[in-house]
């Protein structure tokens, strides 16, 4: 019903839509701290601060649109509790997210730089996030054109 409810509300605009899923204030926390390897409630809560009621929502409409997925677990002497795993489309985000972070660090960051880097984890070399072709070609900006697609409405 939450994944319908936002579809419905963007209309066809798959960026309208995204945004009716991810545009609240912590979602995008809760998803770069799933691809930073945390899974459990507490570990979500203590590196970013946010109240527990709002955390509970941010969560709940993350697998109710299918980015997160509960996994129950127990700790020794603990009741049962659900940890929250990365979906294929919750991985997806991550080069939603390091655009986020290029932009900021390019428009936004103080004086110290940026707080975080990517490097290929092998060669240590920087990496990017840009537009490439189907033989991974880099695509210029000015070189990308939106066309309509089988969705568009006529």
């Amino acid at each position: 019903m939450a994944k319908r409810n936002a579809l419905e509300a963007g209309g066809a605009c798959s960026i309208a839509r995204s945004l009716g899923v991810l545009g609240q204030r912590w979602t995008l926390l809760v998803v770069r701290e799933a691809l930073n390897g945390r899974t459990r409630f507490s570990e979500f809560q203590g590196h970013l601060g946010v109240s527990t009621d709002v955390l509970t929502q941010r969560l709940e409409d993350l697998v109710k649109v299918g980015v997160l997925e509960r996994r129950a677990y127990r700790d020794s002497g603990s009741r049962e509790r659900m940890s929250y795993h990365l979906t294929q489309a919750g991985r997806e985000l991550a080069p939603v997210l390091a655009a986020l972070m290029t932009w900021g660090d390019k428009h936004l960051a103080d004086s110290a730089g940026p707080p975080a880097l990517l490097r290929h984890k092998l060669t240590n070399q920087p990496v990017q996030v840009a537009f490439v072709d189907d033989d991974g070609r880099p695509v210029a900006l000015e070189d990308v054109v939106t066309v309509p697609g089988p969705g568009a409405s006529t």
